[in-house]
């Protein structure tokens, strides 16, 4: 077993440690994502049908519609959404989502962004990630 730790800057503070799911390409959670099922149900998608529940999501960014912030809230409220959201571009309408869930809710869903080398790290192979998203700094340690 390999493990590794890299930085990043944190965008929502929590902790959060599961089994990674990488999207190839960012997604709008309004329209394409199931905060009922916990699926991509983006049929143009190239990872359509991923279950991102419990898992560690990690995609370049988010795609669009400011409504996507709601459904992220609603699936973390649900139980059906991404443990934390790990990022190689700063998305402030995820934010908002996971920060509202926290607010309302309690629950946290940590969001990272990382940088290019650590981003592409991530995407290699079967990972477990752990996230600590303090204020000013976030650890990710990965185990293969």
């Amino acid at each position: 077993m390999t493990e590794d730790r890299a930085d990043g800057h944190t965008l929502v503070p929590g902790r959060a440690s599961g089994a990674a799911v990488v999207l190839e390409e960012p997604l709008s959670f309004w329209g394409g994502f199931d905060p009922v099922t916990g699926a991509v149900v983006d049929p143009s998608h190239p990872q359509a049908g991923a279950v991102l529940t419990d898992r560690v999501l990690i995609m370049p960014s988010g795609r669009g519609s400011s409504s996507s912030s709601s459904v992220v809230a609603e699936a973390i409220r649900r139980g059906t959404g991404p443990r934390a959201i790990l990022l190689r571009h700063p998305d402030p309408i995820l934010a908002v989502g996971a920060m509202v869930a926290a607010e309302l809710y309690g629950r946290s869903c940590p969001v990272v962004v990382l940088g290019a080398g650590e981003y592409g790290a991530l995407g290699e192979g079967e990972v477990e990630v752990e996230v600590e998203a303090g204020p000013d700094r976030a650890v990710i340690r990965t185990r293969r």
